[in-house]
């Protein structure tokens, strides 16, 4: 297997210069793109969503977007649409979401008929406008940002939009310490965003995505995997448990977790690190679990506890 710590070491890096002491968060986030997946980042305002974001897009030699949705903007603005040209004949005009990397801020301010124009493109990373489909280019990535406590013009993702997202974190407020560090950063004349320069090309990330095919799953660890999902669908608190293609998420995730720390196969650690982030926004507690202040982490975190680790005899 190829040394990927140079690539992954100058992007992690890079992107710190703006995003300071959140390594734990970058990780998952690289973790995500090195997946072939979307990232939905969960937080207050304030805490750096987008900087994030942009810290990562600013890093790659590739396209970036960013959607600020918003109650009006309609699913032609997401997609694109045709219309005639000079000669009378029909033309593609190229939405927003035709780049690689997508930051679609403010997700659950739009309407469901416009986050439904985003089901399409994030499961098969391709458009379909009055019968012809275009495919967008390697690699994509969506990370759309929600705030969880601002309730109002907000419209709730659904299960099937949620599903779409490979994993979903959240940032946090940094220490004190690393406040500070922030401060003294960003009141300095050179802001750190402008100094984020390409330090990795597209042909890089494919070939990342590439090797993490690559990582080999034994047996125990896919039983693992199987027997974590199977547990969510027969908890009474859950009435939404885990599905297949949370399952295969949760594989290919760890795959990701492991190349980055430089292993070419998967242990059990990897799915423990990875189960919350890449679980917990596909379950939906019952009404009974939501009154006893019991939320889908919780509930996760109890079966992780009670669901056996494999063991590997010789």
């Amino acid at each position: 297997m190829a040394d990927i710590s140079p690539i992954v070491t100058n992007l992690k890096r890079n992107i710190a210069h703006a995003v300071i002491g959140k390594d734990d968060v970058v990780e998952l986030m690289l973790t995500t793109l090195l997946c072939e997946g979307h990232l939905l980042i969960e937080d207050v305002p304030g805490v750096g969503k987008t900087t994030l974001a942009s810290a990562l897009a600013r890093s790659l030699s590739c396209s970036f977007k960013r959607i600020q949705f918003t109650p009006d903007i309609t699913p032609s603005d997401i997609t694109g649409f045709t219309m005639p040209n000079l000669n009378g004949e029909m033309q593609y005009r190229p939405g927003a979401i035709m780049s690689q990397i997508v930051l679609a801020d403010e997700i659950n301010r739009t309407s469901p008929k416009t986050q439904s124009a985003l089901l399409e493109v994030m499961e098969e990373h391709q458009v379909s406008v009055d019968g012809v489909t275009y495919a967008l280019q390697r690699p994509f990535m969506v990370m759309a940002t929600q705030n969880p406590v601002d309730f109002v013009g907000t419209y709730p993702l659904p299960e099937a939009q949620m599903d779409r997202f490979l994993m979903r974190i959240s940032i946090g407020y940094p220490s004190p310490e690393d406040e500070a560090d922030i401060l003294e950063r960003y009141s300095m004349p050179s802001q750190p965003m402008r100094e984020i320069q390409p330090v990795c090309s597209a042909q890089d990330i494919i070939h990342l995505q590439e090797q993490v095919k690559t990582v080999y799953c034994s047996r125990e660890v896919r039983t693992y995997i199987v027997s974590l999902c199977a547990a969510t669908r027969q908890v009474d608190s859950l009435i939404l448990g885990a599905s297949t293609r949370a399952a295969i998420a949760l594989c290919h995730a760890a795959q990701a977790n492991a190349l980055l720390n430089g292993r070419d196969f998967i242990i059990p650690e990897d799915v423990q690190h990875l189960a919350l982030h890449v679980l917990s926004h596909r379950l939906v507690p019952s009404a009974e679990a939501k009154m006893a202040n019991l939320t889908s982490e919780k509930i996760l975190e109890d079966i992780l506890r009670k669901t056996r680790i494999p063991v590997k005899m010789r």
